[in-house]
């Protein structure tokens, strides 16, 4: 039997493991310390070779560090690792808590339509490449999250990237990282931006009490680190738009695969409906189109003109473009056509082809609008009339682009299609919005809609000013108050779903249960690293070997001892731990212990190279990451960071 490529390299990364981990309970001072860092092991190495789906991983290492309180006799331990009372905490914990809340708070704000607006905002800014959405997503993001936490951020703005993955046809993978990490460097960006942060100058007054008077240190101000945050999220955007297109991982959502350029290929196959696009034309002053109807100007040019924005708002779908509105100068078409005939009707009337969407870019989205099929029926009331005489496009919103019947494809290109009389049986290919889709499946009698597989976003409008503000009331209590994260952010989302914001079953399906598995099941590993005394052994033998070098390698140490320690366990724990260690080895090398102090606390941002900080986690499984994806792209990221995080606090400091 051939062994896999991919069999071959986990065996013998399980071997190298192993043997590393032979070696460590070689030299560490106790058992236990050996077999946590056991645990270690095999978390990274489920992790790094995919052996498994992460969240998998995760909860069988969490029910591995279970069992060590049956096996400790024969461990050789007094208990388990993990007393068992404890190894569930994690599902109640303040963070994982807080990110059921805020994912439920940003379902409701895209339920009634506010986020699909913020979405058409920067899609109106950036337009659609990649090169112009990511920095503004990302600064965007990267802002927000400077004074609340990243997570939440980058949960809110969640259903936007997904928005504008949908009308630009970008993949989310292309997108979410982008945001993902600019809303964990954004935490950087002042002294409330993330946890370890806010800890810091407690934690600098618990060191004073022991320091003597030459060495105590002064706290920081809210702006202290702005400059170095800025410079982080600066450099996190150029990284992304310049290397972008090399890391960046193209996965499409198994959802969009039967949309999109497969829908189109279906009808130009089936109706014969070829290289037909959306096209957005603007009509300059003097054109030969200025004073002649829509009717007029599709029956000559063979095109279908499906929206108009005339200055006084976009018109489409049903009540919107009617056959006799007159075509004046400076408006913008939006227009369905062949490549043949979209480059005729531009040339003849010297119009302004745009290379994208920029007015219809949301009204015109494949999550807005497209291509459906509708057979109508014996019953029909509309045999023996065409769509000239129902005004189809006016009344039900459907632009007419075939009429298949038995062998027979009437389309734009052999002419005639919106003058053929209906008959039963005949199936009609249509541009039409899904809500105007919608309500033309409801007429039973006239049309049977054939095409069921659309987006039905029940959007409520009406409920805009209770998510609003329950959404302030949350950000207030975050801000203001010292309440618990997770309790202000439930506020938030029991709120949305008591006033009918969302429904409970909405607020359930709105939670990504693989991330909540994912990081309630790591807290437990967190909790063992720390307790054990295998983080403080870490740090003391990697410090210890650097005692004697200049100022800058300790630093440089610490900075990266602090980046391992925050991939392992939580950025929290790290900072607690590793804080003290730094100041005394700053005083003992003569350096200015604020500033190791600040090194950690930065540090423990640095958190991109597997998908264990909540950020990371909240984004692999929309955009359908893999480890290996976070271990490319965020390898360089970490460098990166270090970098230049050191930099600025040798320039500042």
């Amino acid at each position: 039997m051939t062994l896999s490529p991919q069999l071959i390299k986990q065996s013998v990364a399980a071997v190298l493991f192993f043997l590393a981990a032979l070696y460590i309970a070689s030299v560490v001072p106790t058992v236990e310390i050996a077999w946590v860092s056991a645990m270690l092991l095999l978390t990274i190495y489920l992790f790094a070779f995919e052996v498994m789906g992460v969240d998998v991983a995760a909860v069988t290492v969490m029910v591995l560090l279970g069992l060590t309180s049956l096996a400790a006799p024969l461990m050789g331990l007094e208990d388990g690792l993990v007393p068992t009372t404890h190894l569930f905490n994690g599902f109640a914990s303040n963070a994982v808590i807080s990110i059921i809340a805020v994912m439920i708070i940003g379902a409701g704000l895209d339920r009634t339509g506010i986020m699909s607006q913020v979405a058409g905002f920067i899609l109106r800014i950036g337009g659609s490449t990649e090169r112009r959405i990511i920095p503004l997503i990302s600064t965007t993001v990267g802002v927000i999250s400077s004074f609340m936490q990243n997570v939440g951020a980058a949960a809110l703005f969640l259903p936007v990237v997904s928005r504008i993955s949908a009308r630009t046809g970008l993949p989310m993978s292309r997108l979410l990282m982008p945001m993902g990490f600019c809303a964990i460097l954004g935490g950087t960006l002042t002294m409330v931006g993330s946890s370890p942060l806010i800890l810091l100058n407690d934690l600098i007054l618990t060191s004073n009490q022991t320091l003597p008077d030459m060495h105590r240190m002064e706290t920081f101000s809210l702006f202290s680190v702005t400059p170095i945050g800025l410079a982080l999220v600066t450099t996190g955007i150029a990284y992304f738009v310049l290397a972008g297109r090399f890391i960046l991982p193209a996965v499409v959502a198994k959802a969009d695969s039967s949309s999109g350029q497969s829908a189109m290929a279906y009808f130009a196959d089936t109706y014969g409906v070829k290289n037909t696009s959306l096209f957005e034309v603007r009509v300059p002053a003097g054109a030969p189109l200025v004073g002649i109807s829509v009717d007029e100007l599709e029956a000559r040019w063979r095109v279908r003109v499906i929206a108009v924005e005339k200055g006084d708002g976009l018109r489409f779908g049903a009540d919107g473009v009617d056959r006799a509105v007159g075509v004046e100068a400076g408006i913008v078409l939006g227009v369905l056509a062949s490549e043949e005939a979209i480059e005729r009707f531009v040339a003849e009337n010297g119009l302004a082809l745009r290379p994208e969407l920029e007015v219809f870019s949301e009204a015109l989205s494949p999550a807005k609008a497209g291509i459906a099929e509708v057979v109508i029926p014996p019953s029909s009331q509309h045999i023996g009339k065409t769509a000239r005489d129902l005004a189809l496009r006016k009344q039900y919103g459907l632009s007419l682009l075939a009429v298949h019947r038995g062998n027979e494809v009437i389309n734009c290109s052999t002419g005639g299609v919106r003058r053929t009389p209906f008959r039963a049986g005949d199936t009609l290919v249509v541009h039409t919005t899904w809500a105007d889709l919608a309500r033309v499946q409801k007429d039973h009698r006239n049309f049977v809609v054939v095409t069921t597989e659309f987006p039905h976003e029940e959007l409520r409008p009406n409920k805009v000013p209770m998510a609003l503000l329950f959404f302030f009331i949350t950000l207030a209590m975050v801000l203001f108050t010292d309440l618990r994260l997770s309790v202000a952010l439930l506020t938030g989302a029991m709120g949305m779903i008591l006033t009918k914001v969302l429904t409970i079953d909405e607020a359930y399906q709105a939670v990504s249960w693989k991330t909540v598995f994912l990081l309630a099941s790591l807290i437990p590993l967190g909790m063992a690293v720390e307790e054990s005394g295998t983080a403080k052994w870490i740090a003391e033998q990697t410090l210890s070997v650097l005692g004697h070098h200049p100022t800058w390698v300790i630093q440089a140490a610490i900075a990266v001892l602090a980046t391992f320690f925050t991939l392992v366990m939580s950025n929290v724990g790290a900072t607690v731990l590793l804080v003290p260690l730094a100041v005394n080895i700053a005083i003992g090398a003569g350096a200015d212990p604020a500033v190791f102090a600040l090194t950690v606390a930065i540090a423990t941002s640095n958190s991109f190279l597997i998908p264990t900080h909540q950020v990371n986690a909240l984004i692999m499984g929309p955009a359908g990451y893999r480890v290996p994806d976070f271990m490319r792209a965020g390898g360089i990221m970490t460098v990166l960071f270090l970098t230049v995080s050191l930099t600025m606090l040798n320039l500042l400091f």
